[in-house]
């Protein structure tokens, strides 16, 4: 038997608005832009992504569990891109409701707001993983079992963590450094547990249709099916199950569909399933292949961001952490008033998203760092996002 366990993430922020000093203390609404055509408009956005991206690629993915029985899929979704799907596209929160009555699209766990609170304020961490939580229960009817963290970010912490919590598993990147000769292609124990499963991520077959698909400076450039296989055969000699772990946005948004990213999918999909015994597998499924064949130790918090797979993406210059330490010392005092206005910004805010866009690590190089973004610069980001923070300061005076 060989498995491929497709995991996919959909997530789109709340984009703050240009916010002048001249605002703080008399305009206290940050997201929405009075111009639809402006550039960061979230309304305009998630439109356009999902004509691009959402729409189509969930087509695809109905289109396949109606084809074939032993099509799976596993889905995270964030409160943020819930709560704009159920404004501005509620047919797609139903499309997703259709494939999960299936039995076959499995709900993963994460923070509400794709922050990073498992490294500022745990109290905040848990309560937002419980606010997704509900939220998935609320819209899906279903009851997660696996939990994954922002970004992938996980360490020996996080997995205590979710053993102590009772999720059946885990899941991160499976980084060479930590790795070492091992293979992501089994399942493993998180260093302490006692329960809980670890799923790692190939990296290498993820990423060439994530970031390589299109890439025509790639020496296997054109990616075919019959390629892909290929060296799909020779990875399941390390390990049955292939966790294919990958941005929901790849199919449409990052590879857009005259690079024929979606007929690959449909083609993939068919072919893998024309073979007697493979299968594809959802994320708690993949956890019981097999019995944990080791366990993983991650002390350093290891990503799916970047070459390094580290936290710097998030954290790694002054302009982040004085943005993301002046938020977070406010939350107590948040929390304190009962505005649940306030309470809703101050969790927006939290979102990773916005400490990406103050990244400076590859701006001059214009990297994705710079695609992603809606400000012109990373310190343009940071001066929007600290006018903010004396506005919430401003309103929690107000609130004595």
């Amino acid at each position: 038997m060989r498995a491929i366990c497709l995991y996919l993430h959909m997530h789109q922020p709340y984009r703050y608005e240009r916010y002048s000093i001249f605002d703080v203390a008399h305009d206290h609404n940050y997201w929405d832009e009075i111009d639809y055509y402006d550039k960061q408009n979230n309304q305009r956005i998630f439109e356009k992504v999902a004509d691009k991206s959402y729409r189509p690629m969930l087509e695809a993915l109905e289109r396949n569990l109606q084809k074939f029985p032993g099509f799976k899929v596993s889905l995270s979704i964030t409160g943020t891109w819930l709560e704009q799907a159920e404004e501005w596209a509620p047919e797609l929160i139903e499309q997703i409701r259709r494939m999960t009555s299936t039995g076959r699209v499995e709900i993963v766990s994460e923070t509400y707001y794709h922050s990073m609170s498992f490294f500022y304020d745990r109290a905040e961490f848990e309560e937002q993983v419980k606010l997704h939580y509900q939220k998935v229960y609320h819209t899906f009817g279903v009851r997660p079992q696996v939990f994954r963290n922002t970004e992938l970010a996980y360490n020996n912490e996080l997995g205590r963590w979710c053993d102590e919590r009772g999720f059946k598993a885990v899941l991160a990147e499976g980084w060479d450094k930590v790795l070492g000769w091992r293979s992501p292609n089994h399942v493993y124990r998180p260093e302490g547990a006692r329960n809980t499963r670890l799923l790692l991520k190939n990296y290498r077959l993820s990423d060439d249709i994530a970031f390589r698909f299109s890439n025509r400076g790639w020496s296997e450039w054109p990616l075919t099916v019959d390629k892909y296989l290929h060296w799909m055969d020779m990875d399941f000699l390390r390990g049955p199950v292939v966790n294919l772990f990958m941005d929901f946005e790849t199919f449409g948004e990052h590879q857009w569909a005259d690079t024929g990213i979606f007929d690959f999918f449909d083609a993939l999909v068919q072919r893998w399933l024309s073979v007697y015994d493979n299968k594809f597998v959802t994320v708690s499924e993949a956890a019981e292949l097999e019995e944990p064949v080791d366990e993983v130790s991650m002390p350093s918090t290891v990503t799916w961001a970047d070459t390094e797979r580290d936290l710097s993406a998030w954290m790694s210059n002054e302009m982040q952490q004085e943005a993301m330490n002046n938020l977070y010392e406010m939350r107590s005092a948040i929390f304190e008033t009962g505005d649940n206005k306030l309470i809703s910004d101050f969790r927006r805010l939290t979102t990773s998203d916005h400490a990406y866009y103050m990244c400076t690590k590859y701006w001059n190089d214009g990297d994705v760092h710079a695609y992603f973004s809606a400000y012109d610069s990373p310190f343009d980001a940071f001066m929007y996002y600290m006018n903010i923070l004396r506005d919430l300061e401003w309103r929690l005076k107000q609130a004595g």
